[in-house]
């Protein structure tokens, strides 16, 4: 019990010192690194090693650039280190339609809440506003994650895509 009452003080401790801004051109080498641990340290569960070690090869800064060329995207820090990092973009230029793209925390940090920060935050982004349906492209490993939020198969198919992903879709009001 005392685990649980220490680990759950902790999860407050960091998730209430974890600061979201927008992401800057210098956080891209940080930012990759990131989303790298991540594929091989998390991901490699669910698709292999070899499969990630291939996407980590071809998913340099700029790639995370251009990401940040076109979508919001924002990055968590924790103690000046970023531990995070969420984006979201108008799905294809829609007006009505936006998508969640390259969400993931640091593998050390998952499970104290930055997760939900980053959820969060985007969904309080104007492109999430402004959308009456938002989609992401999750990974085998995330897909119940997000889920919690409200986020279901799209069309209500349970089915990988070309990519190995699970499109997920949440239609909300719009204001």
């Amino acid at each position: 019990m005392n685990d649980l009452i220490k680990n759950s003080k902790s999860v407050d401790y960091v998730k209430n010192r974890v600061k979201a801004r927008r992401f800057k051109k210098e956080d891209a080498k940080e930012v990759r690194n990131l989303i790298v641990r991540n594929f091989l340290e998390v991901n490699s569960k669910d698709y292999g090693i070899s499969a990630m070690e291939k996407l980590a090869k071809d998913y340099d800064v700029e790639k995370v650039l251009n990401v940040a060329s076109y979508a919001h995207m924002y990055v968590f820090e924790f103690d000046g280190k970023i531990v995070g990092t969420g984006s979201i973009s108008s799905f294809w230029g829609s007006e009505t339609e936006s998508i969640l793209l390259c969400i993931f925390v640091l593998p050390e940090f998952h499970g104290k809440g930055i997760g939900r920060k980053i959820i969060n935050t985007l969904e309080a982004d104007e492109f999430y506003v402004r959308a009456s349906r938002i989609e992401i492209p999750a990974s085998i490993t995330a897909t119940e994650f997000y889920r919690k939020f409200g986020y279901d198969y799209k069309n209500g198919v349970k089915e990988l895509d070309d990519e190995n992903h699970y499109r997920l879709e949440k239609f909300k009001e719009t204001v």
